[in-house]
């Protein structure tokens, strides 16, 4: 098999498993608080928002929040999260963790960002036009995120996030993806 087709694989595989320990930890942990809440989406892989559009499909986005940190309480106590975007095309597919801080701005809606690191499966060394060129196999991802409670436990929210080496490679065209995700609260 082509080494794209083996690396793609991994990290489906990778995506899984954590999708599989935030679910476990869910389970567990939820009387104690560990695992608060999981989200599924779908979002359109690199939408161009802010560098070219090389890449097809869509993503299928899915995303563990842990407990607030509540030590950090003096920069709002954002909660821990790891996720994963599948692409359904065979491009780009990533694995990401990082912070989010989530502000409610009435008790329906709220909005939400987030900062860490991300690891991809593009292609570091192709020379075609066509290829997303990222620059680095570990990049720097922020996201945005406005959302709805639907009711105590269910929410609804609109999602951009951008990863990108930030200018420390040569290539960085970065990727982004838009899309709506569904959360669950436990």
């Amino acid at each position: 098999m082509p080494r794209a087709i083996r690396v793609r694989g991994r990290a489906v595989a990778a995506g899984f498993a954590a999708l599989s320990a935030g679910l476990s930890g869910g389970a567990a942990g939820a009387e104690e608080g560990l695992v608060s809440e999981l989200k599924l989406g779908l979002q359109i892989h690199d939408a161009g928002v802010f560098g070219p559009r090389d890449e097809d499909g869509v993503d299928v986005n899915i995303e563990v929040l842990f407990a607030p940190l509540e030590p950090l309480g003096f920069i709002w106590s954002p909660r821990p999260h790891v996720g994963t975007h599948l692409n359904t095309a065979g491009d780009t597919s990533q694995l990401y963790l990082g912070l989010t801080w989530r502000f409610d701005l009435t008790d329906v809606f709220w909005v939400a960002i987030a900062g860490g690191g991300a690891v991809h499966t593009a292609d570091l060394s192709s020379r075609n036009d066509g290829d997303k060129q990222l620059g680095s196999r570990v990049l720097f991802r922020g996201a945005l995120e406005a959302g709805i409670a639907l009711a105590e436990h269910h929410s609804l929210s609109v999602m951009l996030d951008h990863v990108s080496n930030a200018f420390l490679a040569d290539a960085n065209e970065g990727l982004d993806t838009v899309g709506l995700r569904y959360g669950y609260r436990f």
